[in-house]
């Protein structure tokens, strides 16, 4: 039997953010667990707007479309820009658009983390919500457990593990509930 693959999306442009060190340690604990992981974040999440003549047939747009075909469940995580998704992470979900008359439609019966983060309480938790509606809306699951984290204080050491046991455990939770999840 082939590991399950778990396909990461988010962060924003600035390498190595919170939002990224977030998705990576879902992914950390899932490997750790027995799966295959991808992750696209930052400059990998760099496609044409979708919906652009020809937009998916960008070399990163298809590659991108081709791993979330193959994804068995998601991480997915944004910063929250105004109350919101970010640009970047919403362009890239929109490109599942392009999974609309596969046998199995957009993220159909796959389950789905969500984490957003915020420099404060009021963006991580309305991003968390945004999220969450999104994968809705795509036919995913969301987990039981979407993680918010608060990033005006430093969340993360240099290395990219979370300062705080408490958000570490979040993560190993939340890798746990995408690999006990079993749809298909």
């Amino acid at each position: 039997m082939t590991a399950r693959l778990i396909v990461g999306i988010g962060g924003t442009l600035r390498e190595g953010s919170s939002t990224e060190r977030a998705v990576a340690r879902v992914l950390y604990h899932a490997e750790a667990l027995g799966a295959r992981t991808t992750l696209f974040a930052g400059r990998a999440l760099i496609m044409p707007f979708y919906g652009e003549f020809g937009c998916a047939a960008a070399p990163t747009a298809a590659a991108f479309i081709e791993t979330m075909r193959d994804a068995d469940a998601l991480v997915i995580g944004s910063p929250g820009y105004h109350g919101g998704v970010s640009g970047l992470v919403k362009n890239a979900l929109d490109y599942t658009e392009e999974m609309a008359r596969d046998t199995r439609v957009y993220l159909d019966g796959r389950p789905v983390v969500c984490i957003a983060t915020g420099a404060g309480w009021q963006g991580a938790n309305t991003t968390l919500a945004a999220l969450r509606a999104i994968i809705f809306a795509l036919r995913g699951w969301p987990t039981p457990l979407g993680i918010a984290l608060n990033t005006r204080e430093r969340a993360f050491t240099d290395d990219g593990s979370p300062l705080k046991a408490s958000d570490e455990a979040c993560f190993e939770q939340a890798a746990r509930q995408l690999l006990d999840f079993n749809c298909r």
